[in-house]
């Protein structure tokens, strides 16, 4: 073929517009001698250009040709451009599969298979695959005969006789006969071992539910039993040997290849236990032990090689089992953690190229179709189904699924599942993958007919699938539960209520009927607001049932909205915000303080909608509102009442900061640093307090007296309050301090205090809507017994006479909250050599200060408590904590200066710092402390009033084990966890405090 220089010839041009990319390489292949008879025959190079990959194509055939007997060649090139079915099967196949392509360049007369297909070739049962495998003696003969049978299927596949679904039940039937020819293989090979025992194979997994993939691990289980008299130890050393014969013949790789591993790990106790066992063997590790995972794997179960009897009896055994696994305690929440955990395990580098495990991948449709399959197949038979596909369409017939559910689930499934057919077929190799590579993604976009842009046709296909998935994922298990309540589509076929409170019990509802009356309540009608709701509850279901309690959630989310749902901008902010809607499942199923908190003022759940919405305000801005608030006031009690919805918005929104934070939603994970999320309750619920007891004072003030009160007046914060580690249901711990201003009479001043503060705890505390602030005195000199309010001079005298060791070390939480500035820094001046007292404590002062801590320990821990869960008084807990810190504080402050803090993390990381405590303990004191806080912290949250201790309900304990990042049925992982770490405090408190 000669063309002028400079110019390209008529057959480069042509083979360019036929989907060459290497035009010149392909015209020098053509040009070979091997194709001399047909190079320039058009109907060839049209058939070529059909391909999904031309150049491969065209190399594929020149090796055959090549590798062809010379006698038989010209043969091979006449019936290839006489003959359109095999042209069509033979360069469909060769443009495909370069493996395909290896195995014809190695064994060419096979290309023979694709000739002509009779009736039954079209559709190739166990039977015919049987006999294609026949001849096969040993593992060698066994692999050709296999790639051959392989090629047929794939011309199958490429060509369009056969679908996705049809070529995965045929390469399914192609392992069975497989695996009961190596089966045969390994019992020539040892008649001794096939005389002890009867041995059958069970497939598992894609094998089992007959849709395998091209390349794809063949899960079976072995179950075996002895021959009429034989022991049954050595019957199942017998079966064992040959199961492990099998499973070579089928691994191995050999001169031929390999043909598939064979994976016996979904067995009873996975690779730990033993390969073989009797039936009843398996049947007593499932009735006690099996997993929810295992019973959901059981649903493949199918009998494929060996005894025939043997299996079916199996599947008969196990079978009810399977059927029974809804029952379990954690079902729904078993499966949805495994499926969760299959996405946190794909590297992050591939999660986006994931066709199976990924999110909207293969898996997705698996799990959801098979979480259903297992809840309403307890009673509907219909569904016993190992297929994805044909458990979906029983689905859909019983009503389970809505009909364009399901139809837009199979659609897309049978896409993925082509994709992932055409990504192995490549080079048979298990993968799943999309690939990278432009040529790549350019033969797969091709083989799946897309020809005008294929890359960018491929890519947009697959994430408009996926997408389906996702969404439909989320979606079908909640839909139909309302379709069986609002009733809407004429003619379509519903869930009953038995089978949709079946379905909400599954989830964890506990009382499922109340929950369908609260469905109907929100979606039934025609008005915009149900239909906004029918769309948003199938999402919201699915975070409800992820929580620790669905029905408070799903009550809640009623409550909300019957009182906003007439509202436009409350629905718009669910249907549009996408964060809005998630964010309000969780803060309304976590427990029941946040979720009072919102119920009390709805409209607070526009912070949930706003990106800002969940950081704290500052103490300034939050002043600034409070006051302006309070001078537009008709009265104190007005002004307090105004005041006290401002911290109860501000409290909402630290609550939900916090659960949000601690569970975490799909765009943002949880918050790593469970110390950061602490000081951030602390900070935040300090500073509202603070501001809050700011507003009351001015209100009083300025009722009684207008812009000036008769004594200069300062609120100091202590404890917690002053420490700005204040949880949700702390008190706020305080000292009352004032200075008569000059000319005022000193019981003029002091009448005038006493009125702030009886007014101010007065109005604070007024039964309202809005949780109440406790203002806590009893830290003052004297205690209860003491005046409220004392002048600056009177604490100066009553600490240089009275004051003892542990009124000192309650000042080291000192700290100015609210009313004049300048004296709450005069109050600090007077208490700092106090609390950080030149030359630090004497031996007499820290003796004192260890018998106060030991005998709070033993008087003060409640009857019956549990010492080593008591968060507050127990092993290891706050006290142990925050008083060895202390003593560090009041032995060193007055040398180290970051020592005085009234925050016990900071003062503990001060003392590691200089070198006072070490790096280790530091860590082992910070840990109990941030996990005690955070357990006080959860049980105010779940139970909406505080406690020192563990809930004692169930329910209650999976809560506070959520918030905690415990998964459900991990409460005992949770309990053993918190003794653990503060066991290991308590080790460093009784060497650091009491000096053991």
């Amino acid at each position: 073929m000669t063309t002028v220089p400079g110019r390209r010839s008529s057959t480069f041009t042509r083979l360019l517009r036929h989907g060459f990319t290497d035009a010149a390489a392909a015209e020098r292949l053509l040009d070979l001698p091997a194709l001399a008879s047909v190079r320039t025959d058009p109907v060839l190079l049209d058939a070529l250009g059909a391909t999904a990959d031309p150049d491969l194509a065209l190399r594929g055939l020149v090796r055959l040709v090549e590798a062809e007997d010379p006698a038989e060649r010209q043969m091979l090139l006449d019936t290839l451009v006489s003959a359109k079915p095999l042209r069509d099967r033979l360069l469909g196949v060769l443009g495909a599969s370069e493996a395909l392509g290896d195995h014809l360049a190695r064994h060419p007369r096979h290309w023979q298979a694709l000739v002509m297909y009779e009736a039954a070739d079209l559709h190739p049962g166990v039977a015919e695959f049987e006999h294609e495998l026949g001849d096969a003696q040993d593992p060698d003969t066994l692999r050709i005969a296999y790639r051959r049978c392989l090629l047929a299927i794939a011309a199958r596949d490429v060509c369009g006789t056969t679908d996705v679904a049809e070529t995965a039940a045929e390469l399914a039937d192609l392992a069975t006969a497989t695996l009961r020819a190596a089966l045969a293989i390994a019992r020539t090979a040892a008649p001794a071992d096939a005389a002890l025992c009867r041995l059958a194979v069970i497939a598992m997994g894609k094998c089992g539910g007959h849709e395998l993939n091209y390349v794809s691990d063949v899960d079976v289980i072995f179950v075996a039993e002895p021959v009429d008299s034989s022991e049954e130890s050595r019957a199942i050393q017998a079966a064992t040997r040959l199961a492990a014969h099998m499973m070579r013949i089928c691994s191995e790789t050999t001169v031929e290849g390999t043909i598939w591993p064979v994976d016996a790990n979904l067995r009873p106790e996975g690779r730990n236990g033993p390969l073989v066992r009797t039936l009843s063997s398996h049947l007593a590790y499932y009735q006690r032990w099996a997993k929810t995972w295992e019973f959901q794997a059981l649903l493949k179960a199918r009998p494929v090689a060996g005894d025939p009897e043997l299996g079916a009896e199996y599947v008969e055994a196990v079978s009810p089992m399977v059927w029974q696994a809804a029952d379990r305690e954690n079902f729904v929440g078993d499966v949805q953690k495994m499926r969760r955990r299959v996405v946190d395990n794909i590297p992050a580098d591939r999660v986006d190229r994931e066709i199976k495990l990924g999110p909207g991948g293969l898996r997705d449709v698996e799990f959801a179709v098979q979480l259903l399959q297992l809840v309403h197949g307890r009673s509907d038979a219909s569904l016993h189904s190992g297929s994805t596909l044909d458990a979906l369409r029983a689905l859909a017939e019983g009503g389970y699924v809505g009909r364009v559910d399901a139809a837009q689930f199979d659609d897309a499934y049978r896409f993925l599942r082509a994709m992932e057919h055409r990504i192995q077929l490549y080079r048979l190799r298990r993968t799943h993958l999309v690939p990278e590579d432009e040529s790549d993604l350019r033969r797969l976009g091709r083989s799946l007919g897309m020809r005008t842009d294929p890359i960018a046709e491929i890519n947009q296909a697959w994430k408009r699938h996926a997408s389906v998935v996702r969404r439909l994922h989320e979606k079908l298990f909640y839909r139909p539960l309302l379709d069986a309540v609002a009733q809407l589509a004429p003619g379509e076929i519903r869930l009953s209520a038995k089978a949709a409170e079946a379905r909400l019990e599954a989830l964890g509802y506990a009382d499922p009927t109340a929950a369908l009356r609260h469905l109907e309540a929100l979606s039934s009608g025609v008005s915009r607001k149900a239909a906004i709701q029918r769309t948003l509850l199938p999402v919201l279901l699915g975070w409800f049932a992820d929580s620790a309690d669905p029905d408070a959630g799903l009550l809640g989310f009623r409550k909300v909205s019957d009182a906003l749902g007439k509202t436009p901008w409350y629905l718009r902010l669910l249907r549009d915000e996408g964060a809005a809607a998630e964010n309000l499942a969780r803060v309304l199923s976590a427990g029941r303080l946040a979720p009072d908190l919102l119920l009390r003022a709805p409209e607070a759940v526009a912070i949930l909608g706003d990106p800002q919405g969940l950081k704290p305000r500052s103490r300034n801005h939050l002043e600034q509102e409070v006051l302006a608030a309070v001078g537009r006031a008709e009265d104190a009690e007005s002004a307090v009442a105004v005041v006290r919805g401002v911290r109860r918005r501000e409290l909402f929104r630290t609550t939900a900061a916090d659960l949000i934070g601690s569970y975490g939603t799909e765009e943002n994970p949880a918050e790593p640093d469970h110390g950061t999320l602490v000081d951030r309750v602390g900070n935040a619920v300090t500073d509202l307090n603070a501001v809050t007891i700011a507003g009351a004072l001015r209100a009083v003030v300025r009722e009684q007296w207008g812009d000036t009160l008769p004594t200069r007046f300062a609120v100091i914060g202590m404890g917690r309050f002053g420490g700005h580690e204040l949880g949700y249901g702390s008190d706020a711990d305080v000292l009352f301090v004032h200075r008569p201003r000059e000319g005022v009479d000193e019981q003029e001043a002091a009448r005038a205090a006493n009125t702030v503060v009886a007014e101010m705890r007065r109005l604070l505390q007024l039964p309202t809507a809005d949780p109440p602030l406790i203002i806590d005195a009893d830290l003052r000199p004297e205690g209860k017994s003491g005046p409220l309010v004392r002048t600056l001079k009177s604490y100066d005298a009553y600490y240089r006479r009275w004051s003892l060791v542990w009124e000192s070390q309650a000042l080291l939480r000192a700290e100015p909250m609210a009313g004049d500035a300048e004296l709450g820094r005069a109050f600090i001046e007077l208490i700092d050599p106090l609390r950080y007292p030149m030359e630090g404590l004497g031996e007499d002062a820290v003796r004192e200060i260890r018998r106060l801590k030991a005998r709070m320990e033993s008087e003060r821990m409640p009857r019956g408590a549990d010492p080593t869960l008591h968060t507050k008084l127990g092993r290891g807990g706050l006290s142990d904590v925050e008083w060895t810190v202390q003593l560090l504080q009041m032995q060193h402050g007055w040398v180290e200066p970051g020592l005085r803090t009234t925050r016990t993390r900071e003062a503990l990381a001060a003392a590691c710092a200089a070198e006072l405590i070490s790096g280790e303990d530091a860590q082992t004191l910070d840990e109990a402390w941030v996990l005690a806080t955070r357990v006080r912290n959860a049980v105010m949250l779940v139970r909406g009033r505080p406690a020192d201790t563990f809930p004692s309900g169930p329910r209650e304990l999976t809560a506070v084990g959520r918030y905690l990042g415990y998964e459900p049925g991990h409460v005992g992982d949770m309990l053993d966890d918190y003794r653990r770490i503060t066991r290991r405090a308590r080790a460093v408190v009784e060497e650091r405090f009491y000096g053991a």
